[in-house]
């Protein structure tokens, strides 16, 4: 593996340094940036981005109504995704890869990540599969044991790192959140890059731009990705914001209201 170059950035030395030993372990850096409202729509223009060619899907997450397992670090996700059926994954965020057991390394279903945005950084790892036994649909509509879209591995790993007396089974349905996914290589970039639309029930939208890379490019794709954007006039400068966080608040308060009721 390539050694990453020391990036133009602004970040304290102390987080560098920490990025880079981060980065060092991980299998794969993904770069993001969300896109303001109010600038969304001269993003989808300048990218040449075609809405018809982006693939529908919904997510899931569960949590408890307080959202215990968020605060422990770790998530729990199902997706459905048009012409290519269901995956879930459960994930801890943020990890640091080296401290991680060998064995969970070693499993083709794990993967490390850093996730990497004008934002700020944090480390994941996540355990995918596919539901074993059932689909999601049958699953939230039935009103059936969650525990059965997860794997035996990705088991294993929530019970290991979820809150003490948290089961699968005892979590709430967060979503279904809709989001359109389009990948596309601008011309211009020459690199794949992800647009995602998230779309929440009270009208709120993110748009998130990404694009993934092995460790050792990632500072050099980061320098030709942001001045690319740029010559395009995507607005780089907006605040940031999280697809997950914003739907895990948006219903575990959903679910607290209802509680009141």
């Amino acid at each position: 593996m390539a050694t990453a170059s020391a990036p133009r950035t602004a970040l304290p030395d102390e987080d560098l340094q920490r990025l880079l030993a981060l980065i060092k372990d991980a299998d794969s850096v993904e770069l993001k940036l969300t896109i303001p409202d109010v600038s969304q729509r001269s993003a989808v223009q300048g990218l040449a981005l075609d809405p018809l060619q982006a693939e529908i899907r919904q997510v899931f997450f569960f949590d408890t109504p307080e959202l215990v397992l968020d605060a422990a670090g770790v998530v729990v996700r199902a997706r459905r995704s048009q012409r290519k059926g269901d995956d879930t994954v459960v994930k801890l965020r943020p990890v640091v890869p080296s401290e991680l057991p060998k064995s969970l390394r070693r499993s083709p279903s794990f993967g490390v990540e850093v996730d990497a945005s004008p934002g700020g950084f944090v480390c994941s790892g996540s355990m995918k599969g596919v539901p074993p036994s059932a689909s999601v649909r049958d699953t939230i509509l039935g009103g059936k044991s969650i525990r059965k879209l997860f794997t035996k591995e990705q088991r294993a790993l929530f019970e290991t790192h979820a809150p003490e007396g948290v089961a699968l089974d005892d979590l709430s349905v967060l979503g279904p959140i809709f989001v359109l996914k389009l990948k596309t290589v601008p011309q211009g970039l020459g690199r794949k890059m992800v647009g995602e639309m998230w779309l929440y029930p009270d009208g709120t939208r993110i748009l998130e731009l990404s694009t993934k890379c092995v460790p050792g490019e990632a500072f050099n794709v980061a320098a030709e990705t942001r001045a690319f954007l740029s010559s395009k006039g995507v607005d780089l400068a907006g605040e940031q914001q999280t697809k997950t966080r914003t739907a895990l608040e948006f219903y575990a308060r959903e679910l607290t209201e209802a509680a009141k009721a």
